[in-house]
């Protein structure tokens, strides 16, 4: 049986090299003991997290042709920063208390601020350092990405892509904002911030990505590859992470149960329960989704109402027809061997995850 984390595993560890070498390099600007617990909390920070994008970043650039050479990995390692600042922010907008397993910055910087007993408030001290946190991880992912060292040649190319995933990831987190402030929640809105939020810039533009790298070209077969797989990948991993948000183990995702609900997240799971819902149910939702202080029984219902609505099992069998079709694309390309079984495998890493 084809080991799926496999591709994973082969890319961590350069990834983690290559972040550990960044920071390294970043810490004479930190010798001021007032930004130690900036450094700190960057630090913990990127100590976790799966590695996803980089790892599709790196096995674009195989099933393209590139090498097993440094300049990928720090190229690559770059996405995690910018996945670190999407977090960083996201926590900070949904008020978020933990963030794998740990406390999020902004509770972390608002702990300091209170044991200090420094002036002020301490919840807008917090919010205040995550979103300047966040702003630094920013500019760190364009520097690691500018200083990977590949051929310019390559990086001209690639940097379009780069650029147009930035600005679709920041409209992404507009998006999401005004789907909770206008409230319609269709599948289609909520599948519409889904892609532009996470789906695109988890899998779809690190693929690209790589694949422009070694190409050293935006070619039309990179499109739609990207298209075919990429999309289809990331639109499966978003609707996983609907699901894992309402029914995951919190030992395992590092937030708690339901957490979403009590953000009020309008995900294409919540939409789904909605446009399925009798109107006492569909009431139920409207009453509970986003109560910060929703307690077990609570999520419970909800849970329930998602179960008897058929939305948890549509969502899976979306879930599986992603991939299905994913596979299948990637089943007929002429790619190398060994490029199209690691994507086949993050592919189902990306899907069938607990985390």
């Amino acid at each position: 049986m084809t080991n799926v984390t496999a591709p994973l595993e082969r890319i961590r560890p350069e990834v983690d090299r290559a972040l550990q070498r960044f920071l390294d390099r970043q810490r004479p600007v930190f010798d001021d003991p007032d930004l130690i617990a900036v450094l700190s909390a960057a630090e913990d920070f990127l100590a976790g997290g799966k590695r996803l994008r980089p790892a599709f970043c790196y096995w674009g650039w195989r099933a393209a042709g590139g090498g097993d050479e440094p300049g990928i990995h720090q190229a690559a390692a770059a996405l995690e920063l910018l996945q670190a600042s999407a977090l960083v922010h996201d926590d900070v907008m949904d008020s978020s208390d933990l963030r794998r397993g740990m406390p999020s910055a902004h509770r972390r910087f608002e702990k300091l601020h209170l044991d200090a007993e420094w002036s002020g408030s301490a919840l807008q001290f917090g919010e205040g350092a995550a979103i300047l946190l966040g702003n630094l991880l920013l500019i760190w992912s364009g520097e690691m990405w500018r200083t990977s060292r590949l051929p310019g040649e390559s990086m001209a190319a690639a940097q379009p892509v780069f650029d147009h995933m930035l600005t679709e990831l920041m409209s992404g987190q507009y998006l999401d904002l005004l789907e909770q402030a206008h409230g319609k929640n269709t599948f289609d809105s909520a599948l519409r911030v889904a892609l532009y939020k996470s789906g695109k810039y988890s899998v779809e533009h690190p693929l690209r990505l790589g694949m422009v790298l070694a190409a050293r070209a935006r070619e039309p077969w990179i499109d739609r590859f990207c298209a075919e797989y990429g999309q289809k990948v990331g639109i499966a991993f978003q609707l996983r992470d609907d699901v894992l948000g309402v029914f995951g183990d919190p030992t395992e995702t590092g937030k708690p149960a339901g957490d979403d609900l009590r953000e009020g997240k309008r995900t294409m799971l919540i939409a789904r329960t909605l446009a399925a819902a009798s109107p006492g149910q569909a009431y139920e939702v409207r009453f509970l989704l986003g109560d910060p202080k929703l307690d077990a029984d609570g999520v419970a219902r909800l849970r329930t109402v998602i179960e008897e609505t058929g939305a948890l099992a549509y969502c899976e069998d979306m879930i599986a027809r992603y991939l299905t079709d994913a596979l299948e694309a990637l089943e007929s390309t002429d790619l190398a061997t060994d490029a199209r079984e690691a994507l086949a495998a993050l592919a189902v890493a990306a899907t069938a995850r607990r985390t």
